[in-house]
């Protein structure tokens, strides 16, 4: 993986370093963060990995807040400020442990965790969004994902076996998420914005 002997590169010995996986929704983030974490630890490198889908809010706070669907599903997803709060700051400030609000789907509750993190490794934080304003200036490094819509889609779809033509699910998905998307890249840039860009179009 050539970004990462680059991102290591920035990395002074006895530093911990928080490492972001950006990409929007089925773009392939976990699969690049499986074989990330595979090979840091053949390096001998103490790693931690924080998916940012596990900490998104319950239902009654992200939907029916008579906002737009799009703006709920940004917006109101995550708590975005105690996040930054409870992970981000926290990690700069050398925590060990780190926080989290973990969403339960089975209870729809948000259960409090904590995760243990290096004291001089990496932190590795998967997720989309990851470079809205309030999140990105506390990494170190972070990769973008770029891979077009219609890939996205239907790995999404066929993941959780549903009807790719579905024109219901079609539909939702240009109403929250795609909306969505779309505001993130126009407001963030995030392919400008990033160390390095991977692009898969498979």
């Amino acid at each position: 993986m050539i970004f990462l002997n680059e991102a290591l590169g920035k990395k002074q010995p006895g530093q911990r370093m928080l490492l972001g996986i950006d990409g929007l929704s089925g773009a392939g983030k976990t699969t690049l963060v499986q074989g990330l974490v595979t090979e840091l630890e053949e390096r001998g490198i103490e790693t931690a990995v924080l998916h940012i889908d596990d900490l998104i809010t319950d239902r009654s706070t992200r939907y029916g807040s008579g906002q737009s669907e799009w703006y709920e599903h940004y917006r109101l997803q995550w708590d975005v400020a105690g996040i930054a709060e409870n992970v981000f700051l926290a990690w700069k400030r050398g925590d060990r442990q780190l926080k989290l609000g973990v969403y339960d789907y089975a209870k729809d509750m948000v259960q409090r965790q904590t995760l243990k993190v290096p004291q001089d490794g990496l932190l590795i934080v998967e997720g989309v969004y990851l470079q809205r304003k309030e999140w990105r200036d506390f990494f170190d490094y972070l990769l973008y994902i770029d891979c077009p819509r219609d890939i996205r889609f239907e790995r999404i779809t066929r993941r959780g076996g549903q009807d790719l033509h579905d024109p219901a699910r079609i539909e939702l998905y240009k109403r929250r998420y795609w909306a969505a998307e779309d505001h993130y890249v126009l407001t963030e840039r995030p392919r400008e914005r990033a160390d390095f860009v991977c692009e898969l179009s498979e």
